[in-house]
């Protein structure tokens, strides 16, 4: 578990909420307009997306462990030429590179290696996991960029960054990553293969085990899926204009950045209540108060009108992405078993940065044509309401036992 989520933390350099604090320093050092690098994050987001399909496939065939040293290390490689990229194409390079071996593959194989060793306890675990995530990856990059940026400039944060991942997570990757217990004589939630009948009943379990076709051939998978996809872009679309937002409403980009500490604070709480809940209630429940969530933070986004708003947004927000991400890390494992969770898993986070992708975009034309983020973040508010009360009437499929 500390592997994997030192794996989740080590995404932040691909992660919006890190980018985040470099898009003004792009636009102003490149030349290039706000809705030009919208465009290209959207485009590199997109093609980096689309690769996981094969790395969730390469998941379920090598396992994680073999998988992460190679991710890290192109990850760290990506983050170095981040600091050179000279122009616009440059840039959409860095881009693709960094989503696709971030926020994508090394949170997919990351995520991936934290279920395999759990089942009763998974929600629980990828609740710490997921709070861990909040306080040292959203609480604490984006401050700490800020920080290196104002030092040293913003291509020798990013140089810093990939030194981080080549010096921290490539030699724990390698030296703690581990792939089933099953290859070990063991079962998940620390139960005995060995032991036969006399292993204690509530280590005894029965997994289903659905295919990525079977999976996709269920509503709820596409229910789930759309769910946390919309979340994943207006929480991206929020969060990559997060200055820009705030400047608007007359606040500073210190003000901005310190936004994240209540988010990471409050995502924090959330992801470890919600992960202790998980194992009780069903997921169902999850999801929707995550996407009413969302729909409140885009009300809030427009009513920044100081502090204690500031404090209030950071909160609705850090309870958005909190939701999330545990719904995200529990689902398809509690729902399609860990079999061939790596496809499953790939699929779905494809689709999550597919839709992420797609944040940025909307909001940039927005204010480049209207002058205001507002009329977009109203519209953008009905959705997810609508979807929150769907997806209360969908929840663990039962499998069709073949004759």
């Amino acid at each position: 578990m500390g592997a994997g989520t030192l794996g989740m933390i080590m995404t932040s350099p691909g992660q919006t909420y890190t980018v985040a604090i470099f898009i003004d320093h792009f636009i102003q050092d490149l030349g290039i307009s706000r809705s030009l690098v919208s465009v290209l994050y959207t485009a590199g987001t997109l093609v980096g997306g689309l690769s996981l399909l094969i790395i969730g496939s390469q998941i379920d065939r090598r396992g994680p462990r073999a998988l992460v040293v190679v991710i890290a290390t192109l990850l760290g490689l990506s983050c170095i030429y981040m600091g050179l990229v000279q122009n616009a194409l440059m840039l959409a390079l860095g881009f693709i590179a960094i989503r696709m071996l971030g926020q994508g593959s090394l949170g997919l194989v990351s995520q991936n290696v934290i279920n395999q060793w759990w089942v009763r306890r998974r929600g629980t675990v990828i609740g710490i996991s997921g709070m861990m995530m909040a306080l040292f990856g959203v609480g604490g990059f984006p401050n700490l960029i800020n920080w290196l940026i104002r030092l040293f400039g913003w291509r020798y944060a990013y140089v810093f960054l990939g030194l981080l991942l080549l010096l921290v997570m490539v030699p724990v990757g390698f030296l703690f990553f581990r792939n089933q217990p099953e290859d070990y004589g063991l079962q998940p939630d620390g139960g005995n293969q060995t032991s036969g009948s006399t292993e204690p009943a509530e280590r005894q379990f029965v997994e289903e085990n659905w295919t990525s076709q079977e999976a996709m051939r269920t509503p709820v998978f596409w229910i789930v899926a759309a769910g946390i996809g919309l979340i994943a872009m207006l929480a991206t679309g929020l969060i990559f204009h997060l200055v820009s937002i705030f400047r608007d409403n007359g606040l500073s980009p210190a003000i901005a950045a310190s936004v994240f500490v209540p988010l990471a604070v409050t995502s924090a709480i959330v992801n470890l209540a919600a992960g202790v809940l998980m194992d009780r209630i069903p997921v169902r429940f999850m999801l929707a108060a995550a996407l009413f969530f969302q729909a409140l933070s885009l009300v809030a986004a427009q009513l920044l009108s100081g502090v204690g708003m500031v404090l209030v947004y950071g909160i609705v927000l850090g309870a958005t992405t909190g939701l999330m991400v545990t719904v995200h890390g529990v689902v398809w494992a509690t729902y399609f078993g860990r079999k061939h969770l790596g496809s499953i898993a790939g699929i779905t986070t494809t689709i999550l940065i597919v839709a992420s992708s797609l944040g940025p975009l909307p909001l940039a034309i927005a204010h480049d044509l209207l002058g205001s983020y507002n009329p977009v973040l109203t519209a953008s508010a009905i959705p997810p309401l609508l979807l929150s009360v769907a997806s209360l009437f969908f929840g663990k499929p039962p499998k069709k036992m073949q004759p």
